[in-house]
C-alpha cells in the first residue's frame, strides 16, 4: 500500500481495455466525443477500426451497443457518469437490462470529485440508477490495480455491467497480489471501535482516517466495498456485530447509493444504527476537487470528527 502514488482510476481504465483488446477482438469500445477524458483514446489508437465515436449522442450509442451485443461482440461503452447513466438511462434500462445483453458501462468523471465542471456535470446519483435496474451488476473502484481487475473480471459476466471511475488521481491502495472477487468486499484492519465502508474514491480517505486515529488509540477497521450490486451482506453484518459504529462514507448522494444499500442489508438482517457521510441530499458546485472534497464533508478529517464525536 502505497498511498503517495496516485493514479486516476479512468487512467487504468483506459489502459487496461487496450491490452484487453490485444487478447479479445470481441471487445469494441464506443464513446460520446470524450475519448481523451475517459481515456478510451488508448484503444482508439491501437484498434481503430473496433472503436467508435458517436459524437454528442449518448443515447444512440447505447442503443447501437446493444444492437452490437446481440451479434456476439462485447461492446465497452464511455462517457461521463452524468452522460452515461443519466441521458441514457432509458436506453440502458429498455435496450441492454431488460433483454440482458452483454453491454459493458464504464462511466468517469463521477462524484462531486469532477470539480471545476460544476453541479451540472457532478453525477451523484448514478449508483442509486443503476443498482436499481434489474440485471445490472454495479461495481465502484477505487484505485489502480482494483480498476484493471474490475475491468479484466467483467469480461467474465455475461451480462450489463456498469463501472464507476473517477476524473481525480487517487492513491494506489493494493499491489499486485490482492485478491478481489466481485460481491466481496475488503477489509482492512480488525478494529472495533467503528467500521468504515466506503467505495471508490473515499477508501483512501477512510484508510488515513484509520491511520491517524490508530496514533490516538483509536481502532477502527475499514471495508471496501467495490461491488455495490450484489453487495457483501455477509461482510456488512459481520462488522455491524463486533463494532461499536457503522459508518458509511461515499462521494455520491446519501440517498440510493453505497449508505442506503447497507440500510437496506442491516434493517433485514442486524438493525443498527449507522451515519451515512457523503452529498446530502444535495447539488455540487464548482471549484477545485480537494477544496470541494473538503467543503462536504468527505475527507479523512471529516471522517475522524465523526468518530470522535461519541467518544
Amino acid at each position: 500500500m502505497d498511498l503517495d502514488i496516485k493514479i486516476a482510476t479512468r487512467e487504468s481504465y483506459g489502459e487496461k481495455l487496450a491490452e484487453l483488446g490485444e487478447k479479445n477482438d470481441k471487445i469494441v469500445v464506443f464513446d460520446a466525443d470524450l475519448a481523451e477524458a475517459t481515456k478510451t483514446i488508448i484503444f482508439k489508437k491501437k484498434f481503430p477500426n473496433r472503436f467508435f465515436d458517436m459524437g454528442i449522442a449518448e443515447q444512440d450509442m447505447v442503443s447501437t451497443a446493444a444492437g452490437m451485443a446481440t451479434c456476439g461482440m462485447i461492446p465497452f461503452v464511455s462517457t461521463f457518469a452524468v452522460f452515461a447513466a443519466g441521458r441514457a438511462y432509458d436506453q440502458i434500462r429498455n435496450s441492454i437490462c431488460y433483454p440482458k445483453l452483454n453491454v459493458k458501462i464504464c462511466a468517469t468523471h463521477s462524484g462531486v470529485s469532477v470539480g471545476e465542471d460544476g453541479a451540472t456535470h457532478q453525477m451523484l446519483e448514478d449508483l442509486g440508477l443503476m443498482r436499481g435496474l434489474p440485471n445490472m451488476t454495479v461495481l465502484s473502484v477505487s484505485d489502480d490495480i482494483q480498476t484493471k481487475w474490475a475491468i479484466e473480471e467483467i469480461l467474465k459476466i455475461n451480462g450489463p455491467v456498469y463501472v464507476r471511475l473517477g476524473r481525480l488521481k487517487s492513491p494506489v491502495i493494493y499491489n499486485e497480489n490482492q485478491k478481489f472477487e466481485i460481491g466481496k468486499g475488503i477489509q482492512i484492519g480488525n478494529g472495533n471501535d467503528a467500521t468504515v465502508i466506503a467505495t471508490g474514491l473515499m477508501v483512501s480517505e477512510a484508510i488515513l482516517a484509520k491511520e491517524e486515529l490508530e496514533k490516538q488509540g483509536i481502532n477502527i477497521r475499514v471495508v471496501d466495498i467495490h461491488t455495490i450490486k450484489p453487495i457483501d451482506r455477509e461482510l456488512i453484518v459481520k462488522c455491524a456485530k463486533e463494532t461499536k459504529r457503522i459508518i458509511t462514507i461515499e462521494d455520491h448522494s446519501i440517498v440510493g447509493g453505497l449508505g442506503s444499500a447497507v440500510c437496506e442489508v442491516l434493517s433485514e438482517e442486524y438493525p443498527t444504527k449507522v451515519t451515512r457521510m457523503g452529498m446530502k441530499d444535495t447539488f455540487g458546485k464548482s471549484g477545485k476537487a480537494e477544496k470541494l472534497l473538503d467543503y462536504f464533508g468527505l475527507t479523512k478529517d471529516a471522517i475522524i470528527k465523526e468518530i470522535k464525536k461519541d467518544m
